[in-house]
């Protein structure tokens, strides 16, 4: 697989946003855009714990049964999302050499293990099917991870996790709509900053909650997904399964897990808003909570952050269209 540097391919299209992460995080993708896959890491601040609430009906996930109220690790050192289906999911096996070989991770007994956890989504009837992430393309993406909270922007739209994702394909692949990479975020009035990253591939439609316009859907006018699903006779999509929408919400605002937890469920709602028909049978729909560890905010706190993440979310995904 050629692999190239973010966005430096003829025909991708990405354009930069300047999104602030909380202090510390890192973003970077890593772009094959001839073949149309990619993927994206996230990489947080020392002593950043996670929480994940999976709605989609077909997810692919690694290692988020760890990040369960209980278990006994919450933290986590890198976050990949990927292309090209479960095979993306090597993608994470690089991350974790990176990390390893600078000393990143929980020390058991003589080795240090770095948890790093990841979610794919399918992009192989986009571009070459045989193309998708592996173990180098995930430590390209780390070596190339900037500060998301300096000067330096975001890189969005088609690139990374988002290089083969498209939406609204009820109608199928070959009138469906650009998907992509897109961030958003929202400081509070008592300074709290929530961010989101999101790697859209929905079988839905986009569509703006502000304004009920559709952002993007299939090639056909007038035609919306969720309506057409109840009223319409529709034709099987032979690519109904490939789908997901794939998203990271991060705080400032210190969390334990169980608290965290509730953070991802309502930035569900933010998806739903944005895509629809979301967390169908044939999406993989994810998303990932961050947040520094130790006692959650008092509930008001948290109810704003709750709505900020919900906010978030909704405001990523469509910024992954409008830079596709």
């Amino acid at each position: 697989m050629s692999r190239l540097p973010p966005g430096g391919a003829s025909g991708s299209t990405a354009e930069a946003s300047h999104v602030t992460f909380p202090p510390g995080y890192r973003i970077g993708h890593a772009t094959d855009a001839a073949r149309r896959t990619g993927c994206t890491v996230i990489l947080p601040p020392p002593g950043t714990i996670a929480a994940v609430d999976v709605r989609g009906g077909a997810p692919g996930t690694r290692e988020t049964g760890l990040f369960t109220p209980g278990n006994l690790i919450s933290e986590i050192d890198a976050l990949v999302f990927a292309g090209g289906s479960a095979f993306g999911l090597a993608a994470a096996t690089g991350v974790t050499e990176w990390l390893a070989e600078r000393g990143v991770g929980r020390a058991i007994g003589p080795a240090r293990v770095p948890i790093v956890s990841g979610a794919v989504l399918f992009d192989l009837a986009v571009g070459d099917p045989r193309a998708h992430p592996d173990a180098a393309m995930g430590r390209t993406a780390c070596d190339s991870a900037a500060e998301a909270s300096g000067a330096r922007p975001v890189e969005c739209g088609r690139v990374g996790a988002g290089a083969g994702a498209m939406v609204g394909k009820l109608l199928g692949i070959e009138r469906a709509a650009e998907g992509g990479v897109g961030v958003a975020s929202v400081t509070l009035p008592d300074g709290t900053l929530v961010s989101a990253l999101a790697a859209v591939n929905a079988v839905g439609d986009v569509v703006d909650p502000e304004t009920g316009a559709v952002v993007a859907g299939p090639a056909r006018p007038g035609f919306r997904s969720e309506r057409a699903l109840v009223e319409e006779a529709l034709e099987d999509s032979p690519f109904l399964g490939g789908n997901t929408t794939l998203v990271a919400v991060a705080t400032s605002a210190p969390f334990e897990p169980g608290a965290l937890k509730r953070v991802a469920i309502e930035a569900h709602d933010g998806l739903a808003r944005a895509v629809r028909p979301a967390h169908t049978l044939f999406d993989g729909d994810v998303v990932f909570a961050l947040a520094p560890g130790g006692a959650p905010p008092p509930p008001p706190t948290r109810l704003r952050i709750g709505a900020a993440a919900a906010r978030v979310t909704a405001k990523a995904i469509l910024a992954a269209v409008r830079r596709a």
